[in-house]
């Protein structure tokens, strides 16, 4: 999704802090190219993203597909530069897998035959509040500028889940893990199991938790960055 959705967090967040929000590649205003829709790829147009900012430690949030890019980030990297780490309402690849895929995924079919349509669902899904009409159709589309084929790699990383867990639990720093109940039980064992864990369900928002809840989840994050995160 592009970065644009973040708008909410940009708008409050920037008053105290340096915000950037990065549009992946494919989407938003960033370019299209014809590979790296994969998560090594992704790390690194993550890496090549702090380079280029320089200064000294940040606190990196990722959401949806996000995480795995962030955590994907931390494998190659470390985290010598973060101040924390927000993960945002996707699976870490803790507690009991889901069951095997037995048959092709409907959605990819979905998304072949018929993108559009899908994908305007599918934004549309991702919001249990009210959204303009004009607001979810520039999602939409900005969220189809990449090739189909370059969004279903999107949704189908070659890494088995444990790679994901210990890429999280390999952060020495503070992570903040928000989720809506679907991934309730990933986010106790996170609590569990991460020395500098925050975690928090949001029972009545959507996958755009950060959209649905925006004054909950910018005071959460107030928090985390003024309390919580190892600036030093």
């Amino acid at each position: 999704m592009p970065a644009r959705i973040f708008e909410p967090q940009i708008e409050v967040l920037s008053r105290r802090w340096r915000v950037v929000s990065l549009d992946p590649r494919g989407q938003g205003q960033s370019e299209v190219p014809r590979g790296g829709y994969e998560p090594t790829r992704r790390g690194q147009d993550i890496r090549d993203l702090l380079a280029h900012l320089g200064g000294g430690r940040v606190v990196l949030a990722g959401w949806s597909l996000g995480v795995l890019d962030a955590l994907s980030y931390v494998d190659m990297a470390g985290d010598g530069r973060l101040a924390g780490l927000v993960l945002i309402d996707n699976s870490v690849g803790e507690g009991t897998p889901p069951p095997a895929r037995t048959r092709p995924s409907t959605f990819f079919a979905n998304l072949r035959q018929r993108r559009d349509q899908t994908v305007r669902g599918f934004v549309r899904g991702m919001y249990k509040t009210p959204q303009d009409e004009a607001y979810l159709d520039e999602i939409s589309r900005q969220a189809q500028r990449m090739p189909v084929e370059a969004s279903i790699r999107l949704l189908s990383y070659p890494r088995p889940r444990e790679f994901w867990r210990e890429s999280l639990y390999a952060v020495r720093r503070p992570v903040y893990y928000a989720v809506t109940p679907r991934l309730r039980n990933q986010a106790e064992l996170v609590a569990q199991r991460h020395p500098q864990p925050t975690v928090e369900v949001f029972d009545g928002a959507g996958h755009a938790l950060f959209v649905d809840e925006a004054a909950r989840f910018n005071a959460s994050m107030e928090d985390f960055l003024a309390r919580k995160a190892a600036w030093a």
